[in-house]
């Protein structure tokens, strides 16, 4: 009998664990646009067309090889409504008697096929290079689990930047280094955009007639939606902004979207590129003298780092994690993460990038909307549905810890230290945003003054119970502290007022 090989649309590798098991001559790969994929959050119209079309032209690259695809097209009036409902469908249309799947990134899906109605084999997802074993040993008695820990460990396990079993350079971390303001002038001119082919628009005009309601801006489109081009847009970056991407890895500019960063998330998280190979690009150049060090280490760190390890807490801290508050915040998320108005400079480009490219950088995710929710009081599982529709690179096991963990401190402290909460200050030292600003950033109260300046005080204050005793926050307190009591109650009022206007769905 031939089984069914389930092929996701995050799944877009050649050496997938599922058609690796499989068997060419008589299994049969599944691949489906189906209405629960696409629509269980309202995804970014771009994010959508990006999947779609590197679905499309994944399933083709298989039948090259000689696979037996059977592709449910969204616009099929046949094709199910669901994985599961579409894995029914093919089983029916071709007396498979089974599905071999590779495990899904997301507990709403692996638990889908864990209850389907016909049997499933799940096999691993071996394209990441920490196994959910390998990581739940690394945890294993940790009293915290700590990022940079788990990083030199995957340096040792892959020999990336290592020499011998010394780090090269004999440090494991230049973050130090790679913190600079935004700079005078951007020499690398952008990641390497992609002119859609007829496929591509036929996705184009398929998105546009059934998600143009979806906020995001689906035109123009310019992702890479093959292998092929997604290795050219590693190369692009790893030539022209790998150099300097280090040192303005933090930074942000009104009028410059993307400044040294690699774009290539996206593509990563697709399936498109492996992380190994990526690591070693990065490396090879360090060893070619061709970027530095700083920059290189920081770039590796993101992915054998950082990405492996949200990766692990997500399996590790299991399927309740998105629904964690350990704040008890209840605010609605304000109208101007959908692109309503706003007199801050700093939400509104953040906002307007995503809406316009479905990407904003790390520290734009972070310290811009990130901490205004979080000193807003936002209800996390309201924020993390925002950005896991919003930006094309997100998928609940990479988006929900860095959101519900590290951005708004939901998880009570499993992956950050500390909340990262900043005043307008850190945003003016990173940014030029500020000077086209209503608010005054040096500005702490009255009239004008920053919102983040006074949130910061107040978040500080209702969570001080919480936080007064973390060894990283204590100077911030004593900070309060030796203010004297009328400024006190005037940032608190102030940062009421502010609250005040959010919640009655004023402009702020």
């Amino acid at each position: 009998m031939s089984r069914l090989v389930l092929v996701l649309g995050d799944q877009l590798s050649p050496d997938l664990s599922a058609l690796r098991e499989a068997d060419k001559s008589r299994d049969i790969v599944v691949m489906a646009e189906v209405a629960d994929e696409a629509g269980y959050v309202r995804h970014h119209p771009k994010k959508i067309a990006l999947v779609f079309a590197a679905m499309r032209k994944f399933a083709a690259s298989l039948r090259e090889q000689g696979w037996d695809v059977r592709y449910g097209a969204f616009d099929d009036d046949a094709t199910a409504g669901s994985i599961v409902g579409e894995l029914l469908r093919r089983a029916e249309e071709t007396g498979a008697d089974g599905v071999i799947a590779t495990e899904p990134g997301e507990w709403r899906l692996i638990n889908a096929l864990k209850y389907a109605p016909i049997p499933v084999n799940v096999q691993p997802d071996d394209r990441f290079l920490a196994s959910h074993a390998d990581f739940e040993s690394w945890a294993e008695g940790r009293k915290s689990l700590r990022m940079e820990y788990f990083y030199r460990d995957m340096r040792r396990k892959t020999g990336l930047l290592m020499e011998g079993d010394e780090p090269a350079g004999d440090k494991w971390n230049y973050d130090h280094d790679n913190r600079k303001p935004a700079p005078d002038e951007v020499t690398h001119d952008g990641p390497l955009w992609f002119e859609p082919d007829d496929e591509v628009e036929d996705v184009l005009d398929l998105v546009a007639a059934r998600f143009g309601e979806n906020f995001g801006d689906l035109r123009p489109f310019g992702f890479a939606t093959t292998r092929d081009q997604a290795l050219e847009a590693l190369t692009h970056f790893v030539r022209h902004a790998l150099p300097k991407f280090g040192d303005f890895q933090d930074a942000m500019l009104a009028d410059n979207r993307f400044l040294y960063h690699a774009i290539i998330s996206p593509y990563l998280n697709l399936g498109l590129l492996g992380p190994l190979e990526v690591c070693e690009a990065a490396a090879q150049a360090w060893r070619d003298g061709d970027a530095p060090i700083n920059a290189v280490e920081g770039f590796i760190r993101q992915i054998i780092g950082w990405r492996e390890y949200v990766r692990g807490i997500y399996f590790l801290e299991g399927p309740d994690y998105t629904g964690r508050n350990a704040l008890g915040q209840s605010r609605d998320l304000p109208a101007m993460y959908w692109g309503g108005e706003t007199r801050m400079a700093c939400v509104a480009h953040a906002v307007e990038q995503t809406k316009t490219d479905a990407y904003a950088h790390h520290i734009q995710r972070l310290m811009v909307t990130g901490n205004f929710a979080l000193l807003a009081g936002v209800d996390p599982a309201q924020v993390h549905e925002w950005y896991l529709a919003v930006y094309a690179d997100a998928y609940e096991w990479v988006e929900a810890p860095n959101v519900i963990g590290m951005s708004q401190f939901a998880d009570g402290g499993v992956i950050a230290s500390k909340p990262y909460v900043s005043s307008g200050s850190y945003i003016n030292r990173m940014s030029d945003y500020c000077k086209g600003c209503d608010y005054s950033v040096t500005k702490k109260t009255g009239e004008g003054a920053c919102p983040f300046n006074t949130l910061y005080w107040h978040f500080l204050i209702r969570h001080r119970d919480r936080f007064k005793d973390n060894p990283r926050m204590g100077q911030m307190y004593a900070t309060w502290d030796r203010m004297d009591e009328e400024r006190r109650e005037t940032v608190l009022a102030d940062a009421d007022a502010v609250l005040a206007r959010l919640d009655a769905g004023e402009v702020v």
